[in-house]
């Protein structure tokens, strides 16, 4: 009788098969993260949570409600990715590009994109309060519905961005909102001192105690303020 012995082989994850029956539900955050860097991209609901994953190439991955607290992400490419609902709370994504991400519902509260491009992201609904998105781009992005209490947007490029947004003592120092739709957002106490608001859409936002010394408001729609009262409510109009 001859005897058959069957062969195992260990592979790591991401080599071989990838069935889309395979259950991941108990990987470890070292399997998704090595699953990522094999080149694989179906990653809906991975645990990456503290994770360096810098310089990937992650465009058009399925990141939905995937778990990137604390990650470092910089210089990484997540163009048309879905990162609905995903978690990057404290991530560094430096230099980062989200191009036409999805990042509706995602929570960016306390994290770094510094200098990241998020041209036409998709921000709505999305947690950035105290976030840091200084000299980020983010023209045409979609940010209504968005949560930006406190957050740095200083020296952003958020040209014809849509921000129908809760922008409470937001910080847009020498940002650029060229034709921004602004429309009843909050910005009490914001900063958009030296802020290049041109052609942007203020019709029923919120700017009392807002500091706008330096603003470039020409053309910009203030339609239902009285401007003599504003003049007593905002610093520096």
């Amino acid at each position: 009788m001859v005897k058959t012995m069957s062969h195992k082989t260990d592979k790591t994850p991401g080599e071989g098969d990838s069935s889309p029956t395979e259950d991941r539900s108990e990987w470890t955050q070292q399997q998704w993260a090595d699953y990522a860097r094999a080149g694989n991209k179906d990653l809906e609901g991975a645990n990456l949570k503290g994770a360096t994953l810098v310089g990937m190439d992650l465009e058009d991955a399925n990141l939905k409600r995937a778990n990137l607290e604390d990650t470092r992400i910089g210089g990484s490419n997540f163009n048309g990715a879905d990162l609905e609902e995903a978690n990057l709370k404290g991530a560094n994504a430096l230099e980062a590009s989200f191009e036409k991400a999805n990042l509706k519902g995602a929570d960016l509260r306390q994290s770094f994109f510094w200098k990241a491009v998020m041209d036409s992201a998709n921000l709505s609904g999305a947690d950035l309060e105290a976030a840091y998105l200084n000299h980020a781009i983010l023209v045409g992005a979609t940010l209504n519905g968005a949560y930006l209490q406190n957050t740095n947007l200083t020296g952003a490029n958020l040209r014809w961005a849509s921000m129908k947004a809760w922008l409470k003592g937001a910080n847009l120092k020498g940002a650029t909102l060229l034709g921004a739709d602004l429309e009843e957002a909050e910005l009490e106490g914001a900063n958009l001192e030296r802020a290049d608001l041109g052609g942007a859409n203020l019709r029923g936002s919120y700017l009392h105690l807002a500091h706008i010394e330096g603003a470039r408001l020409r053309g910009a729609n203030l339609e239902g303020y009285d401007l003599d009262l504003l003049r007593k409510l905002v610093a520096g109009f």
